[in-house]
């Protein structure tokens, strides 16, 4: 049983869950960006997934398998954050979007993937993002999502499909050469 702190210090475990948010935050910050295609939404993502994990700190045991939990709340907080239509608090600005930096020769190449994956559903969005940016084997990704293996393969085929359908050949080169750097 964890120990409780006396009022206004920390508890003992915290300095080990600071170190953890440092080490893990900019990959998890990365695999949020993918997954929403906002910076901004990314860190709200990140920020209820630490939230999370810190309040369940005290009880977690087994600390080798603490990037998976992770990187299953995050997803988790992303799904749920889609069912409650995020996207609905959009607001409207007579101002127009900021513009791509010039010089950067793959930022139309980027743009294009980023609108491709925003036409993806969530949940397969999720499957794309673990299996391809987190790398995760089929198996993974079906532990991080709490489904079974046969439908993280079906919905890695349908979001792939999806992809096709919006990026024809250019999927196959991105996949085929690893080139993550596209989808941030």
């Amino acid at each position: 049983m964890p120990e409780e702190p006396v009022r206004g210090t920390a508890p003992r475990w915290e300095g080990e869950f600071v170190a953890y948010f440092e080490a893990r935050s900019p990959s998890l910050r990365s695999t949020a960006f993918v997954l929403c295609g906002d910076w901004h939404r990314a860190e709200d993502l990140l920020q209820a997934t630490f939230l999370k994990l810190y309040q369940v700190w005290p009880r977690l045991v087994r600390r080798g398998e603490l990037d998976g939990y992770a990187r299953r709340v995050l997803v988790r907080v992303f799904l749920h954050e889609n069912r409650r239509l995020w996207r609905s608090r959009e607001h409207i600005s007579a101002e127009p979007p900021e513009t791509a930096a010039p010089g950067d020769p793959d930022v139309v190449q980027r743009l294009t993937v980023r609108a491709a994956l925003a036409a993806v559903p969530p949940k397969q969005r999720a499957v794309l993002v673990l299996r391809f940016w987190n790398d995760l084997s089929v198996e993974g990704s079906a532990d991080a999502l709490g489904c079974s293996v046969g439908t993280v393969k079906s919905q890695t085929a349908r979001g792939l499909a999806t992809l096709r359908k919006r990026l024809g050949p250019q999927l196959d080169d991105l996949v085929r050469g690893g080139r993550k750097e596209h989808w941030a």
